[in-house]
């Protein structure tokens, strides 16, 4: 029990101190922030928790990679054109989330260090998990997976990033149904081609946490690619 306190304590000190930062000096890190490679590590070391064991170590890997891509490529006030079906441009992009992360990084680090543990990544997995926990809860619970990473929570953020890929949607409905792909319109009446049978990955977690039960340390079952977050981005809904 104290341990876990103390565990919370170290997180809100740390967090406290990134929210009291003013935004100009977040968006001050964020131009200059890049991932280090220990961070990089550090994201690895997420992955095994929050990520589906059903893409193996090798899509845990694409997966970090392609958050690591999207974070280091993300440039503030790029024009977005315009948006699906729309006459006027889009407002050019805001503050890169990369701003708000190191904190959040440093968290990760200094719990580890209180366990004495040389990173968050050379922590054993249920350390790591709880570590998790308590990024998700803390300072407020997550509720919701943002669509695209905000800079609110890092470890959301990534979540958030893979749940809402195409990758994540094949694997949950175990069909190559290619989101955010330009197809024709030829064959457009048929289902998505299979991608083999059986209860696995994602499919296996929704029907656990329906159940009530907890995937990854924490409650899923709004969450996942079941939820109407998925599919959301900026200027579409769910239904569009």
């Amino acid at each position: 029990m104290a341990s876990s306190i103390e565990r919370r304590t170290l997180f809100q000190t740390a967090l406290a101190l990134f929210v009291a930062r003013p935004w100009a000096r977040v968006r001050a890190l964020a131009q200059a922030s890049v991932l280090t490679d220990r961070d990089v590590a550090t994201l690895h070391a997420i992955g095994e928790i929050v990520l589906p064991g059903a893409i193996g170590a090798d899509g845990r890997k694409a997966a970090v990679d392609r958050f690591v891509r999207w974070v280091r490529n993300y440039r503030e006030g790029a024009d977005r054109g315009h948006g699906y079906g729309a006459s006027t441009l889009s407002a050019p992009v805001g503050p890169s989330p990369a701003g708000r992360y190191p904190a959040q990084f440093a968290a990760l680090a200094q719990a580890a260090a209180s366990r004495g543990a040389a990173s968050f990544a050379a922590l054993p997995l249920d350390a790591r998990r709880a570590l998790v926990e308590d990024a998700l809860n803390l300072p407020q619970p997550v509720t919701r997976l943002p669509a695209r990473p905000t800079g609110a929570n890092l470890v959301a953020d990534f979540m958030g990033f893979y749940f809402n890929s195409p990758e994540a949607y094949d694997l949950a409905y175990q069909r190559d149904i290619g989101k955010d792909a330009c197809r024709s319109l030829a064959g457009s009446e048929n289902l998505p081609g299979r991608r083999g049978g059986g209860d696995t990955g994602l499919r296996a977690a929704t029907k656990r946490a329906s159940r009530g039960e907890r995937v990854g340390g924490a409650e899923w079952g709004s969450w996942g690619p079941t939820s109407d977050a998925v599919g959301e981005s900026e200027g579409r809904s769910p239904s569009d």
